[in-house]
This record gives C-alpha cells, structure tokens and sequence, in this order.
C-alpha cells in the first residue's frame, strides 16, 4: 500500500484559462476538490496560487481540528 498526500492541488487548462485546485483524497478511488479558481493566464500563476492556498487551507484546517478536540 503506497502513502499518498490527504491534500494537494492541481493545476487543469480548460481551453485558454487555467485552474487551480485544492483536492482531498476521500478513498483511494474517489478524491474531492475542497477549493478551485480559475482564471489564471498562465501556468505559473496557477501554480503559484495552488501552493500558497494549499498552505493557507492546511494551516486553518489544523485551527479548527485543535479547536474542536478542545471541546
């Protein structure tokens, strides 16, 4: 059984815009897209906007589980 990320993103072209989403792996088949922005003019961009809302996503993700197992 190989260790794959619960989160990451990627980056998908849809004719001339490019999009970039934050995906969670639900099941080893079925993965969900928990955030997505489209209109990115390039690569780059898109790439540069998955890697800084991963980070920002995980981050508050982290928040919200220690706030909950202080309940």
């Amino acid at each position: 059984m190989t260790q794959t990320k619960k989160f990451d993103f990627r980056i998908v072209q849809d004719k001339q815009v490019w999009a970039a989403e934050i995906t969670r792996r639900m099941t080893a088949r079925k993965t969900i897209v928990s955030k997505r922005k489209t209109g990115f003019a390039t690569e780059a961009e898109a790439t540069v906007w998955g890697e800084k809302e991963l980070k920002s996503f995980l981050e508050k993700l982290m928040l919200r589980n220690e706030r909950k197992a202080k309940q």
